[in-house]
């Protein structure tokens, strides 16, 4: 119920914000300075490619109301756990809420993202779709024969309904194969044992593919406008993914930020970060230095300057 009340209590504060149409390249410009000064994180050094991000990179996207940019928009990063909201919209699109719901809770976990101490606790049933255990769940229930199968269904999906230009970064998932992948199995393993993943091998070769489909910022933002804007994407799946990233979307920090900025939103390692604003846009900014909970620095930065400009009279 707390967790409700968090989701009703933000929207109803969203519903009061101005457009963001209000927005002006000078204010994107004077925030993405201040962030980029702020910035005390570190690049992710397990993955050799996103170990060799330049830590000062950023750049924003915003679409909708307000179609702006700033900063380094060319540069190209897989997605990685910012995948997690798209996997369970398709996932929701194809086989409804009623079946995902008994695949995976929607409660939030304050235990990091890869936690084999909270999977254990609930049982072998993965707290929310926004940590490993839930996503890589939701992995194993992907229409496809192979991995690779199943991840160009969802990336051809995603091009087609956002007009995206995803593609799976190859380098990237060879670096994940050859990083420490223990949690990931210790968390399949355990899966396994509850019944919730039928095909670990299978299942986690998907989930690293997935996680690795890569492409822009601005190809992030018109991801997001699947969540904000009327689409053809039924509105109680759009509902249900952004009250889960609102509430779980950046780990053990959601509940924080949920207070701090009160938009949905959803991390990777990468440095890549989305917020959606219901009915106006969406936002995506890319700022490879991360905190402590695998949340990037300056991407935050700016999102909090950007959630107070919104809730100005």
């Amino acid at each position: 119920m707390k967790e409700l009340f968090l989701v009703s209590f933000y929207y109803f504060r969203l519903s009061l914000m101005p457009p963001l149409q209000r927005l002006t390249p000078i204010e994107i410009q004077q925030w993405a300075e201040q962030a980029q000064a702020q910035t005390q994180g570190v690049v992710l050094n397990r993955i050799a490619p996103l170990a060799q991000a330049n830590p000062c990179w950023f750049g924003v996207q915003i679409c909708g109301e307000a179609n702006l940019s700033y900063g380094d928009v060319a540069c190209h990063f897989p997605l990685m756990s910012v995948i997690k909201p798209f996997l369970l919209l398709y996932l929701l699109d194809y086989h409804g809420q009623e079946a995902v719901s008994q695949w995976v809770g929607r409660e939030p976990s304050n235990l990091p993202f890869n936690s084999l101490q909270q999977l254990l606790a609930d049982h072998g049933y993965p707290r929310n779709p926004m940590i490993n255990s839930g996503a890589i769940t939701l992995a194993d229930k992907l229409p496809g024969e192979s991995a690779t199968e199943r991840c160009a269904n969802l990336c051809d999906w995603l091009n087609q309904q956002a007009q995206t230009q995803l593609s799976l970064d190859e380098t990237t998932l060879t670096a994940v194969r050859q990083s420490n992948r223990d949690p990931n199995r210790s968390l399949l393993d355990c899966l396994a044992i509850s019944g919730a993943v039928t095909s670990p091998e299978l299942t986690l070769d998907t989930y690293e593919q997935i996680c690795c489909l890569a492409g822009q910022v601005h190809d992030l933002a018109k991801l997001g406008l699947l969540l904000s804007l009327d689409r053809p994407i039924a509105t109680q799946h759009r509902d249900a993914v952004t009250a889960v990233m609102l509430s779980c979307g950046l780990y053990e920090a959601s509940s924080w930020y949920a207070q701090q900025i009160g938009l949905p939103m959803k991390s990777g390692v990468s440095g890549a970060v989305l917020a959606v604003i219901p009915q106006q846009g969406a936002v995506a900014c890319y700022s490879p230095a991360l905190d402590a909970t695998g949340n990037s620095v300056a991407s935050l930065k700016w999102l909090e300057a950007l959630a107070e400009f919104l809730r100005r009279d």
